[in-house]
């Protein structure tokens, strides 16, 4: 890990405590508190701003995406949402005249948190590579440049261009922009979906036909048991505390599988309970916590699977005669159960053991939990998707829900969380790489037009053709792309033989400073913010975790200066490139988003029916899953069991010196937004640049607690990938593995180390040695 010159956040700065307090509570309010002044805000304004988040009539938050209740709380936003907007809101201001006077090379001494806390851009911006700074340009003259170069390299090739997008853009401006990449000439929509859970679309759209989850928020008030592997629900995803916790409270069991304790599914005190803040109270999540090895989780699901088998065969394991298996719903919605039965009573105890670093015994109590329960959902995040084989974790989780009948009725399902607030959403209007992400004939006759068939690059091939120089353009609508994919250096290195780079952005960050031969910054309004066009003030629509589309309404004021919504940014583009087209009117979109929804559910009549009425209802539009009537969309029209090809998900072997680096997020960070260094619930702060290990591992490699180590990736493709500079810290982590900050890590992560079969980067198990 580099120190940046001017960061005074090294790894001497950290101070470790042991934190003691639940998730939420008292901790969670200071946390809240400590951000307006960081923020430079107004506290009654901030407050006032709050009170419409995650409301009906309110502002969809622009961090995580869980659900939105129909009925919220007074205080329906979390720590890391009001972080998230209190970062939007922002009182300080990155100017021209700031940008101006700072060459770009220096700015790339600063930290990510110190370069984003320079605060909102005000005006469109152009790369002077004479004085290396960014320089104050017009609107107009920065889209006929872009428009120019575009057409220039559409004449070439227009797959050598690439329109990224990440998970903040709302469902108007993606449905404008997939449209806008398709008319120019390709595919190329990577997202960030293709960083994290590309691999539940995979795994899911193969095994029971649809590519999302198929649970509600109301499924936790009638959850028996709720099974967590991989979720760090107290920093990703704080909101479902709230549900979890009434689950548990009126008698659902949650079995955790993670590899690290996270104190959001030990314990959680609600801060809008008046009985635990006044006495400190909290409530107990977990029934059962268990630490997998990280990579172990196939082993652990396997395990389950072959206890449950087992001891239905013991009972007699016949239709209506089992209390283990559900052999009805089996013979009716499933194929392959003989398979995996055969595969589960062959897999010794012993190998599942190793593979996953737990007893036999934690592994068949667990089990026990899930028999006996009539209805179970299971939670999960990036700890199942980012790995070599994450689409075979996935593949197994919903293997064990299928064995006890566990989808089609209230409190049962699968419920992948996703980070972005609205990625899910985007890739419901079309963004995506693949073909089969937009209804291309509907399109085509919509518009009239003839959309590429081709498959288009997503993240990985993306990055492999910019380093192959097989790419021109990267369009970045959002996001910090260059920070987040892998192996960082070497793409950093390549980065600026681009010819053209283009960022729509709120603030400046990593990306922006790899400019490529033109390049652009483009300022946008944020989501709170009120966007006023042609036809007055504009509402747009995101989508939740759970399939169910929001109104967002923003009322603030955006900053002084000269910036565009998003969708304006889109459509003006969208000029610049695609010639004429009488079916289609930008300027008109532009000034009425409902002419935008009301092509998006022309597009995709089922999912938007009523659209524009029924994203305001408290609960949102749901625009419905199939699954959830126990209709499977799959080749043999029923659920499909899948084989793993092992128990490991890691795709690499162990040696006596490798460890598997799991790249981490802290409670003081959204994605590559760094709001500052205190991890309060792992007693972490003062800097990032730490490494977590067991004690067993410090002492058996011969190194020491607080020593300054580095980490090196043993993967055998020619190429050296080190971060230097990070402070051993003596941690409760399975033995083998360790832990690490992203994206500070991200250079550890080879580009080819990635989920076999979504190309999902495997953040969660990177071959590592330590180096002193």
């Amino acid at each position: 890990m580099t120190k940046h010159k001017s960061d005074d956040h090294g790894p001497a700065q950290a101070q470790i405590t042991d934190y003691e307090g639940p998730a939420g509570g008292w901790g969670s309010m200071k946390g809240m508190a400590a951000i307006l002044p960081k923020e430079k805000l107004d506290p009654l304004d901030m407050a006032n701003l709050l009170r419409r988040q995650n409301k009906t009539d309110g502002f969809q938050c622009v961090s995580c995406a869980w659900s939105k209740p129909a009925h919220p709380h007074p205080v329906e936003f979390c720590e890391n949402g009001a972080k998230a907007t209190a970062w939007e809101a922002t009182g300080y201001r990155t100017s021209p005249e700031w940008l101006e006077t700072h060459p770009v090379t220096a700015l790339r001494d600063l930290s990510d948190y110190e370069l984003e806390q320079h605060g909102r851009l005000t005006h469109p911006v152009r790369y002077d590579p004479a004085t290396d700074t960014y320089r104050t340009t017009t609107w107009d003259a920065a889209f006929a440049e872009i428009g120019a170069e575009l057409r220039r390299i559409k004449a070439r090739d227009p797959k050598r261009a690439v329109f990224y997008s990440s998970g903040r853009a709302s469902l108007e401006t993606s449905y404008m922009y997939q449209l806008m990449a398709r008319m120019y000439g390709c595919n190329n929509l990577p997202d960030s979906s293709n960083m994290c859970h590309e691999t539940t679309g995979v795994a899911l759209k193969k095994t029971i036909g649809e590519a999302v989850g198929t649970t509600r928020l109301d499924d936790f008030e009638h959850a028996d048991a709720i099974l967590f592997f991989g979720q760090n629900v107290g920093s990703n995803s704080p909101r479902m505390l709230h549900p979890l916790r009434t689950a548990v409270k009126r008698g659902c069991k949650v079995v955790t599988f993670n590899p690290l304790k996270e104190r959001g599914l030990e314990r959680f005190a609600d801060p809008q309970n008046p009985l635990d803040m006044a006495l400190g109270t909290s409530t107990p999540i977990s029934t059962q916590y268990h630490q997998v090895k990280t990579g172990g989780d196939i082993a652990v699901l396997m395990g389950m699977c072959k206890w449950l088998i087992e001891a239905d065969d013991a009972a007699g394991g016949k239709a209506g005669g089992s209390t283990f298996l559900d052999h009805d719903f089996l013979a009716e919605h499933t194929t392959g159960y003989e398979a995996l039965a055969e595969r589960a009573r062959g897999t010794s105890w012993e190998a599942i053991e190793a593979a996953s670093g737990l007893p036999r015994v934690d592994i068949i109590a667990a089990a026990r939990v899930y028999a006996e329960a009539k209805a179970v959902m299971a939670v999960y995040g990036m700890g199942l998707t980012q790995h070599v084989r994450g689409t075979e974790n996935v593949d197994m989780l919903v293997n064990l829900l299928l064995l006890r009948g566990n989808f089609g009725k209230p409190g049962a399902g699968i419920c992948p969380v996703r980070g972005h607030s609205n990625v899910q959403g985007q890739r419901t209007v079309g963004i995506g790489h693949k073909p089969e992400h937009a209804p291309l004939d509907i399109l085509a006759a919509q518009y009239g037009f003839k959309p590429p068939r081709e498959e288009g690059l997503d993240t990985t091939t993306a990055c492999e053709g910019i380093l192959a120089g097989e790419v021109d353009a990267f369009i970045q609508l959002g996001g910090n792309f260059v920070r987040a994919i892998p192996d960082t250096y070497r793409m950093e290195a390549v980065w600026q033989s681009l010819s053209l780079t283009v960022h729509v952005a709120t603030k400046l960050n990593r990306s922006h400073l790899l400019p490529g031969k033109i390049a652009y910054v483009l300022p946008c309004i944020g989501r709170t913010e009120r966007d006023d066009q042609a036809t007055g003030p504009q509402t747009v629509s995101i989508e939740d975790s759970t399939s169910c589309i929001h109104a967002s309404i923003g009322t603030r004021k955006a900053p002084d200066g000269d910036l565009m919504s998003e969708p304006a940014i889109v459509g003006r583009l969208a000029k610049e490139i695609l010639d004429p087209n009488p079916k289609l009117d930008w300027d008109a979109w532009v000034g009425d988003y409902r002419l935008i929804r009301t092509a998006i559910e022309a597009t995709f009549p089922e999912k938007f029916r009523d659209y524009e009425a029924r994203m305001h209802v408290p609960g949102g539009l749901d625009k419905g899953n199939a699954v959830r009537g126990r209709k499977w969309l799959t080749e043999s029209g029923k659920a499909q069991i899948q084989l793993p090809t092992g128990l490991d998900s890691t795709g690499f072997a162990d040696t006596p010196e490798t460890l598997r680096l799991m790249t981490l997020r802290s409670n003081d960070q959204f994605n590559t937004t760094i709001y500052g260094y205190d991890d309060r619930f792992r007693g972490i702060s003062g800097s990032r640049q730490v490494v977590l290990m067991n004690p067993e591992d410090i002492e058996r490699l011969g190194l020491a607690a607080d020593q300054i180590v580095g980490l090196e990736t043993i993967y055998d493709d020619g190429h050296d990938r080190s971060v230097l500079g990070l402070r051993i810290v003596p941690y409760e982590v399975p033995i083998g593995c360790i832990g690490a900050y992203y994206p500070e890590c991200n250079p550890l992560i080879p580009l080819k180390h990635h989920d076999i079969e979504s190309q999902t980067l495997a953040a969660k198990s990177v071959p590592v040695r330590v180096v002193a």
